[in-house]
């Protein structure tokens, strides 16, 4: 029984990795660049969204959004708000995305005239979980790691795969550190331990801390996702 559970789930979980491969062909040749955003349940991870979105959109950018969740569309109708396209992508009890769902729903969007090539980013908004989705890759450019101040400084220490498998990480709430005592300079000390060299940023959605080198790691790397699509042309 235990080996064919393992059986099942290397299947699913290398269909999964050619439907991302896919993906991600696709977003390289439209010159999208795609982030899938990572982190545990009440980070702040929409926050951070909503304002990334609006700041985009503010710079003259084009940014776009799919929002997972188990259920309900609270967050997608939030980050509409913004102003930028975003659709709901509910998994009705699975705990993190897969490449069919975001294929599924861009393709849904391309029908009602939703262009890959018309926008700069496409932001992945994960379901709230740092397990599940570390295993499953979206075709995703980027996979951005968030911590809160809220959470502690062991967070990696606990959930090491999730931020070894990250490109970036975000600490969130940095407003609230002083009261939350945390503290910052270990937190990045964890961090190091298990992704070593890995960018570290300290945010705050709502006073705006961090958002300027936030989106200047966003410009360098959609820079870079043209330079390469530019090269294989």
């Amino acid at each position: 029984m235990t080996t064919r559970i393992v059986e099942l789930r290397q299947g699913v979980l290398k269909k999964n990795d050619e439907l991302a491969r896919a993906l991600r062909t696709k977003f390289e040749e439209s010159g999208l660049l795609v982030l899938n955003l990572v982190s545990s349940p009440g980070t702040g991870k929409t926050a951070f969204l909503e304002r990334t979105l609006r700041e985009l959109r503010a710079a003259g950018a084009h940014p776009a959004a799919l929002v997972g969740d188990l259920e309900t569309d609270n967050d997608a109708r939030r980050l509409a708000a913004s102003g930028a396209p975003v659709r709901q992508i509910n998994t009705h009890g699975r705990c993190h995305l897969e490449a069919e769902m975001i294929g599924d729903h861009l393709e849904s969007w391309r029908h009602e005239g939703w262009q890959m090539d018309n926008f700069d980013y496409l932001f992945i908004e994960n379901v709230g979980n740092l397990v599940c989705p570390s295993s499953y890759d979206l075709g995703e450019a980027v996979r951005v790691a968030l911590l809160s101040v809220t959470e502690g400084e062991d967070k990696p220490l606990k959930y090491p795969t999730i931020f070894n498998s990250s490109d970036i990480a975000v600490i969130t709430k940095i407003d609230l550190a002083e009261p939350c005592e945390f503290n910052a300079e270990l937190a990045r000390k964890n961090l190091n331990e298990i992704r070593p060299g890995i960018t570290i940023l300290e945010t705050s959605a709502k006073t705006g801390a961090g958002f300027p080198q936030w989106l200047e790691f966003l410009s360098g790397r959609r820079a870079g996702r043209m330079a390469t699509q530019e090269t294989a042309i």
